[in-house]
């Protein structure tokens, strides 16, 4: 949806010259440009209006002295520092740029009609008279020739790929006759001498080449005949051919019987799209087809077929553009009907593929310099409908993007104009930015305004009711297409315009309104305005920026300075500007053509393709296929630069991943949402997650629940964040949410949402300048406080209407009340049928709750109706509850609640209403086991075991007995169970002998504690043993790794330093080759990783150690020798030295202590010295170890690498070096 917007145009009109020009050429590394005229070929310089050489072509006899002479080709020759032209007569001549001199380097007899080089000046086709092809090289060395036209189709001939022969096929009513009927052809060619046109392709592969005759073809390089299809249906007048020079599209012109068209062809001659030019059918012709140098524009040069009353035609340029294959007219030229003013040569810059060149026959040069840009209304509040205008032709489409998406060719609403438009612009006032005015190509203004609002259709989207307030014609001294650029609509009555100044190097700013001019030293190319504080900003061509003082009794312009008072230029000119306010200053942007994104003098981005500033944030599409959208008030210049710089973290609400190639159209003003526009045209909305949440905390800030509801429910935000955001005003407000909501569904969406977590500091975190929020209720979980806030408000409004979100927050508590929401639904079983009934209320309890959950809780109320109807309304089977629930009733009351509670294990109560049964119930092991269970709880598992014991409940007491430490009748039930013996063995090992010792001294049985006392002894000094062994196995572990992992290292060192020894392919594809191989392994990890994602984090890391193999040659042998050192540091750091060595001290093993703790401080000393060998600094920010790779094993290998390896094999082990462990007494 972008336009053509003119940055600047230079004219000159000092180069004067005898006959008219003939051919034009543009030179790439001066830009000045060639001239071939009658009689002689000129180099000019329009910058400075200088000739800068030039010799007669009448002299050396190229040219007849009479004038009669043509020229009909030229070509710069930047390697040759020479001008290469043909002449009409068969010569081919060279024109030396630093001696002036002329050089005939061949001739044609029968004349030449064309020449065309290769765009790498390596060949050169030149067609004759005779109607032949002419391929030459550089030097001029003939290559091939062949005749125009062809008996043969070509190499490109279509094949038959249908059963049998074209006689024995069906050939429908008219028969076999049909296959035999011989078609003769007519062709009534136009009154026109025979020529040749032709056209290249930018990569210089192949040439079309097209005769008068109704015939075309296409050749490659090496002269093989590619395709020959014969036109006669398009031959209406002489055609023009323009070979794009990206693609395989061949342009040209064609009329039919309603209408002329520019149609596109494939080499073989297919149609492959069109578009109608907008004149009538014998209004214009056609002169020249141009496509520019990345074929992103085509000139269509015209003029008209009759002449008027002075004899004379009018004479266009047209610019057309394609998006989402519709071809848009983005500019046109008029240069009236003065024969002197029509442009005689017209070629793109090959440099500048937005520049483009225009000779006059008066020998007037004319440079305009286009640049891209998307007209989109200013404003920053509500009213404005994010208007986006789209020239076409004498059209203008307009999408309302705040009402609709409408893709592209399609939009709104259209506002039609009486010429073909070359300028829109949108009114600079508040409350009024959807007005618009449009500059046509004949000079008139056309104000529009949007009053009103109707429908099309019962329908149809609303839309604002355009229509024309008004119209006015500008007059600008200069007299060539496009005099005024640059305009801006600042107020109801006020234009301001940019025109060429009285000097090349000057621009003159209009006022149009007060019709006072203003001089600016300097050619301007961007001129912006800011509807916050009315501030002009001016760009020069040189980068320089000023500022437009146009509130003042005379308009002024004056340097653009900071605060401190320092003028600010940009480095480099701008193709994109735009004003802002960055930390409370306000600043201009700029893109460059290269990316390059600039904040004043300061550089901030070098990979930006389109940004927008809407409200206080920026928004960026990088070529990275990200979006970025940054809040201006809270950053610096520096903090943009390191904003932009980062790669975001995980939850970085200021970066996302968009489709390649968008570029942002526009920003909708107080909203969320974000338009962008993919390379083919297509439209694609998205809700940027700063701009939500931006936008979500200002409607919070301003009480608007239901409108942050909707949102949030929409685009799928966590709506624990309208209370996170700030507790205390909901709390304060609870009345106000409900009443906004104003519906139970919506309540009861938010209660269910409702978690501990508080978003604001994991999933949204807050601004850096905004507060940190205190929750109001200290000590309290947030789900509890929320819902008995809501429950409270609710209740107190509307009991009835209300009833669901009301159980909803009984039950979404953190201990949910399901005894009192069941209770709340059974209530309503004996009232009048109200907003919800009894079965509704159920049912929807069955919805949030577990049905055995919900079973179990109505069965705790002791009420068998509404055990009855929840079990109803459950799917549970008859047949299991209802014997168990017939039981129950046949019991005793309080037997019957006992029985129930201990169902449902709440031993408390059991024992409650076990308490109010009789004394034959009290001696049962029912009630006996229950009370054990209770004490059990209660931490008094020796007394539950006794109790159990005595219930014949062997397994339980032998549990209870075991967890009190109580060995001897552990052992007893054991044995009374029995127990197998290999049982039987472990509980006694299980059992503490520490306590059993204390017993038997406690019960003076001496003997006995002196054998276990013997036996803990020994345990001891096996223990000592053990750890030392152990010891001294670990380090000598730890040496052998250490040596082997620097064998490792040095072979991988080698191996690298001989890879990159190697010759590289030096081809332009060889980093397509290394893209295509990380997408073909990428697909690979993808298709194992779905069942590796499977596992659980634990399996996870145990499988990716798995990869971490020691055996000697393994792709990640050095980290697998690393992962096992740092393993060893941690268990050696880890030791429980000190006990060991203060017990050797206590019984007097001095020895045994010395020696112990030598070793264990020299294990650490070695450990602790060889960390920074094994973890070099650098190590985690280096690249993968490089490996020898030699099959596709390898090469899944080395990937999975990058992948798997932990992090922590990466990062050196921390030991604990603070700790104390060693013991002074031992030296």
């Amino acid at each position: 949806m972008r336009n053509l917007k003119l940055l600047k145009s230079l004219r000159s009109s000092e180069l004067q010259g005898p006959g008219s020009p003939q051919c034009f050429a543009v030179r790439a590394d001066t830009g000045s440009l060639l001239v071939a005229s009658h009689y002689s070929i000129t180099e000019y310089d329009p910058r400075t209006g200088q000739v800068v050489t030039e010799a007669s072509l009448t002299a050396e006899g190229f040219l007849p002295e009479d004038g009669s002479g043509v020229v009909v080709g030229l070509q710069d020759l930047a390697e040759l520092e020479s001008a290469c032209l043909a002449t009409a007569g068969g010569d081919v001549v060279l024109f030396n740029l630093n001696t002036c001199q002329l050089e005939c380097f061949g001739s044609v007899d029968s004349g030449l009609t064309s020449m065309s080089w290769s765009p790498d000046e390596e060949l050169v086709v030149l067609t004759t008279g005779q109607e032949t092809i002419i391929m030459m090289t550089k030097d001029f060395e003939p290559i091939t020739e062949v005749g125009i036209h062809q008996d043969d189709f070509g190499e490109g001939k279509f094949i038959t790929v249908g059963w049998g022969k074209k006689e024995t096929q069906f050939h429908g009513s008219e028969g076999k006759q049909a296959a035999q009927r011989k078609v003769q052809v007519s062709v009534q060619l136009p009154p026109a001498s025979p020529s040749t046109a032709w056209s290249r392709r930018s990569a210089g592969s192949e040439t079309a080449t097209k005769a008068i005759f109704p015939f075309s073809s296409s050749l490659k390089n090496n002269s093989v005949n590619c395709s020959f299809r014969p036109l006669y249906k398009c031959l209406k007048e002489t055609l023009f051919w323009c070979f794009r020079p990206s693609g395989s599209l061949i342009a040209s012109t064609q009329r039919h019987p309603n209408k002329h068209s520019v149609v596109f062809m494939e080499k073989n001659g297919l149609l492959h799209g069109d578009f109608t030019l907008p004149f009538s059918k014998d209004q214009s012709k056609v002169k020249d087809l141009l496509w520019n140098s990345d074929s992103t524009i085509l000139a269509v040069w015209l003029e008209d077929m009759s002449a008027g009353e002075d004899k004379q035609v009018n004479t266009y340029i047209q610019l057309w553009m394609v998006g989402n294959y519709h071809w848009y007219l983005k500019q046109s030229l008029d240069f009236g009907r003065d024969s002197q003013k029509a442009p005689a040569c017209v070629c793109w810059d090959p440099e500048r593929p937005l520049r483009l060149h225009v000779m006059t026959r008066s020998w007037t040069s004319i440079t305009y310099d286009w640049g891209y840009t998307t007209e989109r209304s200013p404003g920053l509040d509500a009213a404005d409908n994010a208007n986006v205008a789209v020239i076409d032709g004498d059209k203008i489409l307009v999408t309302t993007f705040r009402q609709c998406v409408v893709p592209p060719p399609m939009c709104s609403f259209e506002l039609q104009l009486a010429s073909p438009v070359n300028q829109v612009t949108f009114l600079c006032q508040p409350q009024r930015t959807n007005q618009l005015a449009a500059l046509t190509s004949d000079g008139q203004i056309s104000v529009y305004s949007q009053g009103g609002l109707y429908n099309f259709t019962a329908i149809s989207p609303i839309f604002p009711l355009i229509f024309l307030l008004s119209s006015c014609r500008v007059t600008v001294l200069q007299e060539e297409p496009l005099a005024l650029r640059q305009l801006l609509w600042l107020e109801d009555e006020l234009f301001v315009g940019v025109s060429c100044g009285l000097l090349p190097t000057s621009s003159t700013i209009l006022m149009l309104r007060s019709s006072q001019d203003t001089e600016v030293d300097g050619v301007v190319v961007s001129m912006v305005h800011c509807s916050q504080t009315g501030t002009v900003a001016l760009q020069l061509e040189d980068g320089q920026i000023r500022k437009l003082l146009w509130d003042c009794p005379k308009p002024s312009v004056e340097d653009w300075r900071d605060s401190s008072g320092c003028s600010i230029n940009f480095p480099v000119p701008c193709v994109q500007t735009a004003l802002c306010s960055i930390s409370g200053e306000e600043c201009l942007l700029g893109l460059t053509d290269r990316s390059h994104l600039y904040a004043g003098d300061t550089e901030l981005a070098s990979n930006i393709s389109s940004f927008a500033v809407c409200n206080d944030f920026l928004l960026i599409t990088t070529h990275s296929h990200t979006c970025r959208c940054l809040q201006l008030s809270m950053l610096s210049v520096k903090g943009l630069q390191a904003a932009l710089a980062s790669d975001g973290g995980q939850n970085d609400e200021t970066l996302r991943r968009v489709e390649r190639g968008s570029r942002i159209v526009t920003v909708v003003p107080q909203d969320t949402r974000v338009i962008l526009q993919m390379p083919r045209g297509n439209l694609e909305t998205v809700h940027h997650r700063a701009l939500l949440l931006a936008q979500l905390r200002k409607w919070l800030d301003s009480l608007r629940f239901r409108d942050a509801f909707e949102c949030m429910r929409k685009l799928r935000i966590n709506l624990n964040f309208i209370y996170d955001h700030n507790p205390k005003i909901f709390l304060e407000n609870i009345e106000t949410v409900i009443t906004q909501l104003n519906s139970i569904n919506h309540i009861n969406l938010f209660l269910t949402e409702l978690k501990e977590e508080d978003t604001t500091s994991s999933m949204y975190p807050r601004p850096e300048s905004s507060p940190v929020q205190i929750q109001p209720v200290p000590g309290q979980k947030k789900v509890d406080v929320v819902c008995d806030a809501l429950r409270s408000t609710m209740e107190s409004m509307d009991p009835n209407r209300f009833f669901l979100p009301i159980l909803t927050a009984h039950v979404k508590k953190t201990v949910p009340e399901l005894e009192i929401a069941l209770q709340k639904v059974h209530e309503l079983r004996g009232e009048t049928p109200g907003a919800v009934s009894a079965e509704e209320a159920l049912k929807y309890l069955l919805f949030l709750v577990n049905v055995n959950d919900l079973y179990d809780h109505s069965l705790g109320t002791y009420d068998f109706d509404l055990v009855l109807m929840v079990a109803e309304k459950s799917q549970k089977d008859p047949k299991e509850y209802l014997p168990f629930l017939n039981m129950l009733k046949s019991l005793e009351p309080n037997y019957q609640r006992y029985t129930i509670d201990k169902h449902l294990k709440r031993y408390r109560k059991a024992l409650h209403h076990l308490s109010k049964c009789g004394q034959w119930h009290l001696l049962s092991n029912k009630p006996l086991c229950a009370y054990a269970q209770h004490l059990v709880e209660q931490q008094q598992a020796e007394q539950a075991g006794l109790l159990l014991w005595r219930c014949r409940e062997p397994a339980g007491a032998l549990q209870a007995f075991a967890s009190s430490s109580s060995w001897r009748n552990a052992i007893c039930v054991a044995q009374q169970i029995p127990l197998p013996p290999d049982q039987l063995a472990l509980l006694a090992r299980d059992l503490d002998c520490e306590e059993a010792i204390l017993a038997l001294i406690t019960g003076a049985v001496w003997e006995e504690a002196l054998r276990l006392v013997s036996k803990s002894i020994f345990l001891f000094f096996y223990s000592v043993s053990t750890q030392t062994a152990f010891l001294e196995a670990q380090v000598a572990t730890f040496t052998r790794h250490r040596a082997r992992l620097a064998v490792v290292r040095e072979q991988k060192e080698k191996a690298r330093l001989d890879m990159l020894d190697e010759d590289c392919p030096d081809c332009p594809d060889a980093e397509l080759y290394s893209e295509a191989s990380s997408v073909m392994t990428g697909s690979k990890y993808s298709h194992s990783n779905s069942r590796i994602s499977s596992r659980s984090s634990k399996n996870r890391r145990k499988a990716e150690r798995k990869k971490l193999s020691l055996k000697e040659g393994s792709p990640m042998e050095d980290r697998a020798l690393m992962y096992a050192l740092g393993e060893i540091i941690t268990t050696v750091d880890k030791m429980r030295v000190h006990n060991l060595l203060k017990a050797l001290v206590l019984f007097q093993f001095d020895k045994q202590a010395e020696k112990l703790q030598l070793a264990y401080e020299e294990a650490l000393q070695t450990m602790e010295a060889a960390v920074p060998e094994v973890w070099p600094e650098g190590l985690q920010n280096s690249q993968a170890p490089v490996n020898t790779i030699q099959n596709d094993d390898d090469i899944i290998s080395s990937f999975l690498i990058s992948f798997f390896v932990a992090a922590e094999v990466l990062a050196p082990p921390k030991m604990r070096n603070g700790v104390k462990w060693k013991l002074t007494v031992v030296t």
